[in-house]
């Protein structure tokens, strides 16, 4: 496994990791209905094209073939907004690997707080990672209620 910035190229494989992971590990953790609301269909890729270029820092992790199998990015203001994993990679440390780079990066940047809103199946992953929840929120997704759990963690 390889850890890269993202390439516009990647752009279709990480919508479909999105959708993937939302549509099988989501529906662990969350309701049927509340997962079709938090993807209700295959993202579009220029979404993740976007998100490539609006100065984030974005990053791959690939598989021995050369095809992303997760992806994670890291804002400027230490807020962790996408750390997804295919379900056919997860629970083989890719995820944490990527968490590592993204929080070497913001170490070396100086940032002080790293931030998340993560998932019901992401809040015990991120509870490893020495992140702590600060708050539970409940709202509304495309006309459903579901929730996630605001974390936090200090890296001085």
């Amino acid at each position: 496994m390889e850890i890269r910035p993202f390439e516009d190229s990647d752009a279709p494989a990480l919508a479909a990791i999105f959708f993937s992971s939302v549509r099988e590990i989501g529906g662990f953790h969350y309701t049927a209905d509340q997962v079709a609301a938090w993807a209700p269909g295959l993202p579009d890729a220029d979404v993740f094209t976007r998100r490539g270029g609006d100065g984030r820092t974005f990053l791959v992790a690939v598989g021995e073939n050369g095809r992303p199998i997760a992806y994670g990015d890291l804002e400027a203001d230490g807020h962790i907004d996408h750390l997804y994993c295919s379900p056919e990679a997860a629970g083989r440390g890719v995820a944490r690997k990527l968490y590592e780079a993204l929080e070497g990066i913001a170490r070396s940047a100086g940032i002080e707080i790293l931030f998340v809103e993560a998932s019901e199946p992401a809040k015990s992953f991120f509870e490893k990672q020495g992140f702590e929840p600060v708050g539970r929120d409940a709202f509304e997704l495309n006309g459903v209620e579901i929730h996630n759990y605001r974390m936090r963690k200090a890296l001085s």
